[in-house]
């Protein structure tokens, strides 16, 4: 049987005989590519998907949109931003909605890494666009920004 197409590339596909997943234990893909520092496991279904997300402390996604309605149920840490121009804090415990097509960024605390679910209809797989066109990055709250990676050093002979 061939393999189920996903829309989210590295997806797990559920169904054909697969119920069950240890969410925390699947590959980790990006899930912004270009706008966020979003990564974890996702399973995707005929109809909804189900990502279990990890942002590092202190980053998260710079403004963007999807077609997909979101919910998103924060297990540990605390996300912090914006959605449709409301301010929104979410401790654990906390469930964002995100309505299709709605602006919105979400960023890690600075004193934890967060890790929630979201919880998306399939009209897209789990990666939007950001707002100001360019997937140049995600968002790096100060003093949280990537080190820069050193040149290789050239052989010497």
């Amino acid at each position: 049987m061939p393999k189920q197409k996903t829309k989210t590339e590295g997806a797990i596909a559920a169904g054909d005989g697969k119920y069950a997943f240890k969410i925390a234990k699947l590959k980790k893909i990006a899930a912004g590519t270009g706008y966020s520092t979003a990564h974890g496991g996702v399973v995707e279904g005929a109809r909804m998907l189900v990502g279990y997300i990890h942002k590092p402390r202190g980053t998260g996604s710079r403004m963007h949109s999807h077609k997909n309605e979101q919910f998103n149920y924060v297990i540990e840490g605390t996300l912090r931003g914006w959605v449709n121009g409301k301010k929104v804090v979410a401790p654990a415990g906390t469930l964002v909605y995100i309505p299709a097509n709605a602006p919105h960024c979400l960023i890690s605390d600075p004193d934890e890494d967060v890790i929630f679910l979201a919880l998306k209809d399939l009209s897209q797989g789990i990666i939007g666009k950001a707002i100001d066109g360019k997937m140049s990055g995600a968002h790096y709250e100060p003093g949280f920004e990537p080190k820069p990676r050193r040149a290789a050093k050239k052989a010497v002979k």
